[in-house]
């Protein structure tokens, strides 16, 4: 499995292990008219299952709003500079992977641009 496949799965993974809202009882007269809409399309929240992630993880010091290493770390991803490397050849990295500064601020963004492209929520200040 892909590197980012490990990131991805990991976090809609806990969205579709979260309880499921119970399904209301049939209203007799309601159902109709409410099926008449459109269907919302529904999103992962990115953003809040990585807090729930990290409040779950305990104290630890876990920067993953701007990290990819951290984000990785609080995935339980291989966060090693291999590991880096690799997803940044997945996600099309161009620039010098011995510039890891770079190119972890590269990776952070595309991870979090390829995440909403694949039905993820994530807030505009994560994706820029």
């Amino acid at each position: 499995m892909s590197i980012f496949g490990k990131i991805k799965d990991a976090i809609f993974g806990k969205a579709e292990a979260a309880p499921a809202p119970a399904a209301p009882a049939a209203a007799p007269e309601a159902a109709p008219a409410a099926a008449s809409g459109p269907t919302p399309i529904s999103e992962v929240n990115v953003e809040k299952i990585l807090d729930r992630a990290l409040e779950i993880k305990g104290g630890q010091d876990l920067n993953w709003r701007t990290s990819i290493v951290d984000l990785m770390k609080l995935l339980d991803i291989d966060s090693s500079l291999g590991a880096r490397k690799e997803l940044a050849a997945e996600l099309g990295f161009t620039g010098d992977t011995n510039d890891s500064a770079s190119m972890n601020i590269w990776l952070h963004k595309q991870v979090m641009g390829q995440l909403a492209a694949n039905g993820g929520y994530v807030p505009a200040e994560l994706k820029d």
